[in-house]
């Protein structure tokens, strides 16, 4: 297949799924489409590596992946990380929950390894998949490891669109009290167009510089100066604790914003952030090659039943949790269902939801202050970090 029909085809993907989320107001989000139409296209007429024909190989996706990252570190500030501590205990206790049930029900209908092995991969991503997968081919279960590889490839079609419902009515409640004007836009000055952008210009670190020299360039340039030491800080701390880069990422975007190395959105600012969520969507997309109808049916059965079981046991601790600390529990279970996509999904699948509900740009920048970070931060609790650690320990069970 030639490269640019490759690309052709997969790109028609991405937008048919994002027209149908646009046409269903993100009742159906755009991932869940495009996941189901690459399904069915390696199934039928997609060459296994028609992601990397197209001009996509893994190793521009993880160059993308570091930019990516450190891009939403400049949306959060340091103080709103202490503010979202709440979401933090929510995110926790929704893994929590997928444990406890899979453990206490799941033991019941399935067989232990079959427990072990679908929990890690279900509250994380691709590297906790791949640990669990590797392990259970050691251990001598064939079917177990590709049954890690695949439940990781699933289970955000339960998720994006249990999310997409619970972020809309969240939504609408948000919009509801901001009317009534029993709610105001959270402390994000950067978010508010002809204000702050007026008092401070953003770079600090580079406000004297003319703006003709702060080229897309120069905005790729200190993204990628950024990732580079979160890679290398990781690097070197790897003989005294394993810390994702990713991670690092994330808190060295934080840190870079604050101290005016970066500015906010950067990516976007540089025309590429489409480019690159274009991309990141298509190497995730890339995993589907592996699931073959024939391993979709000898799995089905303990596929659908570990994801719905760990699913409830996801949304009843996240209740508790969430009325405990007074949250409600829609915006409460969508944060603990980031543990079954992680980034990109949960940025599009908010930014989506927000759009569908208002046209109104003030109400937008309303509606993304209190729903936003707490996707964002929710999605690198579970998925970066705690599911890694999960695996960790997890393999050494089988």
């Amino acid at each position: 297949m030639a490269q640019m029909l490759a690309l052709s085809i997969i790109v028609l993907v991405l937008f048919i799924g994002e027209a149908v989320s646009i046409r269903t107001k993100a009742w159906i989000p755009s991932i869940f489409v495009s996941g189901v139409l690459f399904l069915l296209g390696y199934w039928t007429f997609f060459p296994a590596d028609i992601v990397t024909l197209s001009g996509v190989p893994p190793a521009v996706a993880v160059m993308l992946i570091y930019l990516l990252i450190t891009n939403m570190g400049t949306l959060l500030s340091l103080q709103e990380l202490k503010d979202q501590w709440r979401t933090i205990l929510i995110a926790l206790s929704g893994i929590a929950g997928i444990i406890a049930a899979l453990f206490g029900i799941g033991t019941l209908l399935f067989d232990y390894q079959t427990v072990v092995v679908a929990i890690p991969p279900l509250v994380g991503g691709l590297v906790s998949a791949l640990i669990m997968s590797e392990g259970a081919a050691a251990a001598g279960f064939p079917t177990l490891a590709v049954f890690a590889i695949v439940i990781y490839v699933v289970q955000g079609f339960a998720g994006y669109p249990l999310t997409s419902i619970m972020l809309k009515k969240e939504g609408k409640n948000l919009l509801t009290k901001y009317r009534n004007n029993e709610l105001t836009l959270k402390e994000m000055p950067s978010n508010q167009p002809g204000t702050a952008d007026k008092a401070v210009k953003e770079p600090r670190m580079f406000a004297k510089m003319p703006d003709k020299y702060n080229t897309d360039f120069f905005k790729f340039f200190r993204l990628a100066l950024v990732g580079y030491l979160a890679y290398l800080t990781a690097t070197l701390l790897t003989p005294v604790v394993e810390i994702s880069p990713f991670v690092l990422c994330l808190l060295f975007g934080v840190i870079a914003r604050s101290i005016g190395f970066l500015e906010r959105h950067p990516l976007q600012k540089a025309n590429g952030f489409g480019f690159a969520i274009m991309a990141l969507l298509l190497f995730i997309f890339d995993g589907l090659k592996n699931a073959t109808p024939s391993m979709m049916l000898e799995i089905i059965y303990p596929l659908i039943g570990c994801i719905v079981i760990g699913v409830v046991g996801m949304y009843i601790f996240s209740f508790i949790v969430g009325k405990l600390l007074k949250v409600s529990k829609e915006m409460a279970f969508a944060v603990s269902l980031t543990a079954l996509y992680g980034f990109p999904a949960d940025y599009i699948i908010t930014v989506e939801v927000i759009n569908s509900l208002t046209k109104d740009e003030q109400e937008r920048e309303v509606l993304t202050s209190h729903m936003l970070p707490p996707m964002l931060v929710a999605g690198f609790i579970t998925v970066t970090i705690v599911s890694v650690i999960l695996a960790g320990i997890f393999v050494g069970f089988l």
